[in-house]
Order: structure tokens, then sequence, then C-alpha cells
């Protein structure tokens, strides 16, 4: 293991609380919650700016109420929270002083980051901020000929290529706003590369030393470096200054977790919406359960990574219902179980076959998905467990070789009552957790 490069040592020093915590918020939100149709909308219907200025007109998002969103999160047993200060329609939720496409300039009237900020950490909640590399807005963004610019098609808008420097002054400046006017950030969070449009074309190196002189605490993604289809040097040994502190698999639980090219664990953290789209979309109601979640923040866990969870504010500022809902009950599971996801990782132990395991020093948490014919096998486990425990309330739990199981000498057996040889239901349909202490 070639851990003595001091990027990785840094990174090694800065993600010790991101490894601790787990489970993030994501909010998406902007102009884009009023046609309500999905973040990218200016993208995939090439809306131009004209007849996207309606959206920017009518912008007051009268019920934002940043304390209910962060009293939400809490209660869902979220430790931090990422809000979009900057998407690709260039709309930004903070009061820059390099432009007017600002909420303090709408009817809203508000610096929504500074209140979303203030109102996370009073509820003891880390913040980060999502910032767009790109934007759709800016004069100097490469319009004409870009893969994914609303205005690709359209040769009147040809841009000079010289004046690209003049957009990576203006985003260089954001960035320094961000980190200079709003106090101790924990996340900085970019998007998006793409194609050529990585590394140093964003002038990365420039940019993250500017980062670290600022706020050097700050964790940074990878993005900076790498598309969100591949990961960057991150995976290497000889990551780059701008390389980031985790990878963000989005929309995807990698099958073994991330690790560089030796095997060594890289911090990462998988990027998941609760519907299908990331900004509003008020006619998709493809949420994913509770208890999908939970098992998701648990396989995220047991392959040593974090799950930042999506959700999407309508144009009115609110979370909907739905949402909300699902994050109550995820926050129900984790009042009674969190002890199997704060602070732990990837066990000593194989996955299991009805379910996950998670581990914290001699702390081995089964998170049972299926019900047992007989007792729970605990495979190679034989002679190597002091205690059981129901996590939820701290009952005990059976040790004991049922009779069958004669064939199975290096495994240990596990009960959830008496007779041990029975079978029982899972007390917990999402998520059964069974605390075993190692000797």
């Amino acid at each position: 293991m070639t851990n003595q490069d001091p990027i990785i040592q840094e990174r090694t020093e800065r993600t010790q609380w991101f490894l601790q915590d787990r489970f993030g918020m994501f909010i998406h939100w902007g102009l884009y919650a009023i046609p309500a149709r999905g973040e990218w909308v200016r993208s995939v219907e090439r809306i131009s700016v004209e007849d996207y200025q309606t959206y920017y007109d009518e912008f007051d998002p009268v019920r934002y109420d940043p304390k209910a969103w962060a009293r939400a999160a809490k209660q869902a047993g979220m430790k931090y929270a990422v809000l979009t200060a900057k998407h690709h329609d260039g709309f930004c939720l903070f009061d820059s002083a390099l432009t007017t496409y600002k909420s303090t300039n709408t009817r809203a009237g508000r610096d929504l980051v500074r209140e979303f900020l203030e109102a996370f950490r009073a509820e003891g909640l880390k913040v980060g901020l999502y910032y767009s590399l790109i934007d759709w807005h800016h004069e100097d963004y490469p319009a004409y000929g870009d893969r994914i610019h609303p205005m690709r098609n359209e040769e009147s808008f040809v841009r000079n290529p010289e004046t690209f420097d003049r957009y990576l002054q203006y985003m260089h400046g954001q960035v320094k706003e961000l980190l200079t006017n709003y106090g101790k950030l924990d996340v900085m969070w970019f998007d998006f590369s793409y194609d050529n449009m990585k590394g140093e074309t964003w002038k990365a190196t420039e940019l993250m030393a500017m980062i670290r002189s600022l706020q050097p605490h700050i964790i940074v993604d990878n993005r900076l470096d790498a598309s969100g289809e591949e990961g960057g040097s991150i995976f290497t040994n000889n990551p780059l200054s701008y390389s980031g502190d985790f990878a963000s698999p989005e929309q995807i639980i990698p099958p073994q977790g991330v690790t560089d090219h030796e095997g060594n664990p890289i911090p990462w953290e998988a990027c998941i919406t609760l519907n299908n789209n990331w900004g509003y979309a008020a006619q998709d109601f493809q949420y994913k359960s509770p208890t999908t979640v939970i098992r998701k923040l648990v396989e995220c866990v047991s392959k040593n990574g974090n799950l930042l969870l999506n959700v999407g504010p309508n144009a009115l500022g609110e979370i909907p219902k739905e949402t909300l809902d699902i994050l109550a009950e995820i926050g129900d599971w984790i009042q009674k179980n969190g002890n199997s996801i704060y602070g732990c990782g990837q066990a000593d132990w194989p996955k299991p076959e009805w379910g996950r395991y998670t581990q914290k020093g001699n702390l081995l948490y089964a998170h049972l998905f299926e019900e047992s014919v007989g007792p729970i096998n605990l495979n190679g486990l034989a002679g190597k467990v002091k205690k059981a425990r129901l996590l939820s309330d701290g009952s005990e739990l059976f040790l004991n070789r049922p009779w069958s199981a004669a064939q199975y000498p290096d495994d240990a057996f596990v009960s959830l009552a008496r007779p041990e040889h029975f079978s029982y239901p899972l007390p917990d349909k999402r998520a059964t957790v069974v605390e075993l202490e190692l000797l």
C-alpha cells in the first residue's frame, strides 16, 4: 500500500467525518422547479434564454422554509446536506456580485443559500454546496456545437473561443464568493465534466489551490477531474491535486465498492434520486420505497461508501409530501438501528445470503433482509461470537447450534427466540439488525 502520497494522506484526514456520517441529503432546486420536468429541461427541450426567462420572472418560493427542510433531514438520520447553489442553467440561489441572474433579483428577493446554510447548521448538520462548472446562461460558455447546450444546433450561438477565459474568471470568482461569504462549508460538490470539458479546461489546478487556501478542511468531489461516467485519477496511487476527496458514482451502487488500482479503499458516495428525477418533476411518482432506500444505505456502508439521497423541492419551496413520508420512515428505522450505519464500514466477512454485514471494531451488524428456515446461519463464525442482541431494543438473542447443523462445524447460528430450532418472522421487515459482539 503506497499511501505516502501527500494528497492521499490529506484526503484521509479530511474525510474522517465523512466516513463516520455515511448518510446525507442532496437538494436539487432552482428555476426548473416551475416547468417541473426535471433539472435538464432547458437542454432536453432546447429552450432559449428568452423563453426560459418566464420562469425567472415567476420565481417566488413563498413556502421556502429551510428550517423545515433541516428538521426533515435530521429526523431522517441524515448528517449532512448539499444544495445546488448554481445548476447548469446558470441561475444562482445566492447573492453573487458577479451576475444579476440570481434569487435576490427575483420576486423572492432572498439569498436562498444563506438561509439554507444557517438553518442546517442550526440543526447540527454539516453543509455543502453544489456548483455547476457549466453554464447555459453565460454568454461566454460554449454553445453551438456543444453536446448538451440548449443552443447546440443554433449557428447564431457560435462563440469566440478566446472569450472562454472570461467565463472561467466568472466561475472561479463565484466559487471564491461561496467560500468567503458564507462561513465554513464542509463539502464542495462540483458537476459537470464531460468530453474535453474537464481538468485543466476548468483551470482545475488553480481552482483547487484557491479552494484549499480558503477552506483547507473542505472535501471536494472528483468531478473537476472526471465525468460522471469515469473516475479520474482518484482511482490511482498518484492522484492529481484536483482529483478530489471522494468518488461520486451516480444512480448506481458500485458492485464491489470503490477502490484504487491496488485494491485500497477510496472514500465514495453514491448520489441517488428518490424518484427518477433530480429536480422537481410534477408527474414523477416513481418513488423508491423506504425499505429500498434503507437497504441501499446498508449496501453502501457495507462497501465502505456513503449515500447522498436527493430531494427535489417544488416551485413554492416545499419538499413533496411523498418525499417527507419516505424520509420519516427511514428516520424511524435509523433511530433504532443507526449504530449499524454511523462509523461502520465493510465487514471482515463476506456478504451473507440473507442480507448484508456492516462492522465497527468488534461489533458485526447482521442486516437481515430475508426470513430464515430455522436459525440464522452465520457462515464461518463458529466460536467467534460472544453475544447477539437485537439492535433496535437491545434484547437478547440466542446463540445455539441446532441438532440439524452437525455437518456445518465452522458456522455459528443465531435465533430470534426459543425454541432455537424454530423459524421466526423478522421483527422489522425493512431490515432487522442483529448486533454480534465478536470475541
